[in-house]
C-alpha cells in the first residue's frame, strides 16, 4: 500500500503543478478562438447578404467592449473575497478532519494557497483603487460626456 500511497503523492504535485495549467491556458486560448471563428462566421454571413455593407460599423458592433478600470477591480475584489472564504473553508475542514479522525489531508494545503491567493487579489484590489483613483475618475466623465452626446 505505501507504494501507492508513494506514486500518489508524487502525480498530484505534477498534475497541479504542471498539467493543470496546461488545461488552463489551452482551455482559454481556445476559447477565444472560438469567440474569433464566431465573429468572422457573423462577418461572412452579413457580406453573404449584403455586400454593400459597412464592415467596419459591424466590427464594432460584434467586437466585446474592453472592460473599465473599475469593472477590473471589482474582478480582483470579487476573486479575492471568493479564494478567501473557499480557503479558510478549506482550513477549517482540515481542522475538522485532525480533531475528528486525527489524520490529515491535503486539504490544509489548498486552503493555505486560496488564503495566499485571496490575500493576494485583495491587496491589489486596494492598492489599484488608490493608484488608478484619477484614471477611474477620467473614465467615469468619458462615459457621462459619451452618454451626453448621445
Amino acid at each position: 500500500m505505501s507504494v501507492i500511497d508513494d506514486l500518489v503523492g508524487l502525480l498530484v504535485p505534477i498534475a497541479c503543478g504542471c498539467i493543470l495549467p496546461i488545461v488552463a491556458i489551452w482551455l482559454g486560448v481556445r476559447r477565444k478562438m472560438n469567440e474569433t471563428n464566431k465573429r468572422t462566421e457573423i462577418v461572412l454571413a452579413a457580406i453573404e447578404k449584403n455586400p454593400d455593407m459597412d464592415i467596419e460599423e459591424l466590427m464594432k458592433k460584434i467586437t466585446p467592449k474592453p472592460l473599465l478600470l473599475k469593472e477590473k477591480l471589482l474582478k480582483k475584489l470579487h476573486w479575492g473575497c471568493l479564494t478567501l472564504l473557499l480557503g479558510i473553508g478549506m482550513l477549517g475542514g482540515e481542522l475538522y478532519l485532525k480533531l475528528s479522525t486525527n489524520s490529515s489531508s491535503p486539504m490544509g494545503i489548498a486552503g493555505i494557497v486560496l488564503v495566499a491567493v485571496g490575500i493576494a487579489c485583495l491587496t491589489s484590489y486596494h492598492v489599484g483603487k488608490k493608484m488608478l483613483a484619477k484614471e477611474i475618475e477620467a473614465e467615469e466623465q468619458q462615459l457621462i460626456a459619451r452618454a451626453e452626446s448621445r
